[in-house]
Parts: structure tokens; sequence; C-alpha cells
């Protein structure tokens, strides 16, 4: 099945021009089985989805598509991660930008989901590589990269894809659209039926294997000024202003999450537990 896995809808970024209904009718006509809604540190867009997604005018439009709710939260750490939680499951924690790796994957873990680094090497200000502070030892702990991003350069995806290679993890591609014009530039091609969330987390833990392919677009004006030092100490201050000022909510909330319940604990186990199987499978074929 094929799949752009990183998109952010109008009703979910500040930044993006393109609804949701634009979405679905390009890619449909594109021959894509469907897409991610990636928006940032916010649910909205997958929220506008549930809604529009019960209209009769949609219904033909919907007929063999998919449409994957997903997060690209900012962390404090590592940049930007993508974020896939089971069906239905809408974590108000990921609101809050700021939390460090460790934690996020904790998290996400703890819900039964899976999350991947976006656009690893690719502007500092919001891409893992670019963190003095990031902590690799924690890579092994991730679910996939995104290995091809059509916002950033030859070098940016071909570091990428060496890096997913080099941690035998599942490697991603999406367009990261903001604009029309970049649709069906990039796309994930699955080995698997994939008609919601569960599918997709399922595809990935079991180790399915993922295509990514796409092409790179001319990077503008605005991308450029992303890389110079002004551009990176500009967003990381943005970014952990807000994260900081935002922080007494996020303890609450996972204080709320992680110690009201033993079930965080015992799925983070069976988690780790499944991901061995799945490597051992992999092995032995």
């Amino acid at each position: 099945m094929k799949f752009d896995l990183h998109c952010h809808t109008k009703e979910g970024s500040f930044d993006s021009k393109v609804s949701i209904f634009k979405y679905i009718g390009e890619y449909r006509k594109l021959g894509y089985d469907g897409f991610m809604i990636c928006d940032h540190n916010s649910y909205k867009g997958c929220i506008a989805w549930d809604k529009l997604r019960s209209l009769p005018e949609l219904e033909e439009d919907l007929e063999n598509f998919t449409v994957i709710r997903g997060v690209e939260y900012d962390t404090k750490d590592a940049g930007h991660v993508l974020v896939v939680l089971p069906d239905d499951v809408y974590l108000r924690l990921l609101h809050i930008r700021g939390m460090r790796l460790r934690k996020l994957i904790h998290v996400v873990h703890s819900c039964g989901g899976v999350l991947g680094l976006a656009h690893p090497f690719g502007a500092a200000s919001s891409s893992a590589m670019g963190f003095n502070n990031m902590d690799f030892d924690l890579l092994e702990e991730l679910d996939f990269i995104e290995t091809f991003n059509t916002c950033e350069s030859e070098l940016s995806n071909y570091l990428a894809k060496e890096l997913a290679a080099k941690y035998d993890l599942p490697g991603t591609g999406g367009t990261d659209a903001h604009r029309e014009e970049y649709l069906g530039m990039a796309c994930t091609e699955i080995d698997a039926e994939i008609r919601c969330n569960n599918d997709f987390i399922q595809a990935v833990t079991e180790g399915v294997a993922f295509r990514a392919t796409g092409t790179e677009r001319e990077v503008p004006r605005s991308g450029k000024a992303k890389e110079h030092w002004t551009g990176i100490l500009g967003y990381k201050a943005y970014n952990r202003g807000i994260g900081k000022v935002r922080s007494a909510h996020r303890k609450l909330g996972h204080y709320r999450l992680t110690h009201t319940s033993e079930l965080a604990e015992k799925f983070e186990k069976k988690w780790k537990d499944v991901k061995r199987e799945a490597k051992e499978k992999a092995e032995q074929k």
C-alpha cells in the first residue's frame, strides 16, 4: 500500500495551507492508499478528520482510503519526532512540547504506540542530529526513522537511510507538506493492509517491509534561513521557552499517566518482548 507519512493539515497546523479535503482528493487521484496527519504538537487535524469522515459527501472518497492519525512532537533534546498511537487514543500530553526523548519513548510505548525521528539530519533547530545532547543509546528504543523527506536535501535523506539501516529500523517517507505543490513528491510503500492506526503499529512492530521514495524539492529562502545560526538559536529559544512555560502542565499530565496505574510498566515489558520476537523472526527468514 502507498502512503504519504508526513502531512500537515490546514485544520491542525497554523502554517499549513492544505486542507484534509485536498489531501484526500489529490491522493486518490494519484493512486495513494492514504496519508498520515502529522500536525505539530496537536491533534486538532485528527479531530477535524474524525468529524469529516462521517459526512455523506465523503463516503465515496473514503472507500479503500486510510487516514492515519499522528503527531509531530517537538522534543527538548532530539528535535521533531513522529508519533502514532492506537486507534482513537488522543494523548493530551502531546499537546505540550518539550519532553525529553527518553520520557517520550516511555509515554508512547506505555500507550501502545510507535515513534520515530523525523528528518534526523535536517535543519539543526528541529532535527535530532542538530542537538549536542542527543542520547544516541535511545536510537535502539525507536520504532522507525523517517528516511525520506521532500523538504530535506539529498544528503540529509541519504544519511537518514544509513542511520535506519545501522539500527535495523523501518524507513518511512513523507512530503512534510504545508503547501499543495508538494503533494505526491514522496511516498512509503508498505507490504501490509493498513486500514487504521492499529494496522500501522502492527506493521512497524512485526518488521513488515517499508520502502520510502520521492523527490527532494528546491529549498526556499525560508528553509535556508533555518540553517543560519540566528535561525537555529531563535527556533530553539522559542521551542524551549514555550516548553518551559507549560512544563508544570506536562509534569502533571505525565504523573497522571504513569503513576496512577501499573499498566505503563506492564506494557513497556511486553513491548520489549514483542520487538525481540519480531527481530528473531526476521533473522530466521
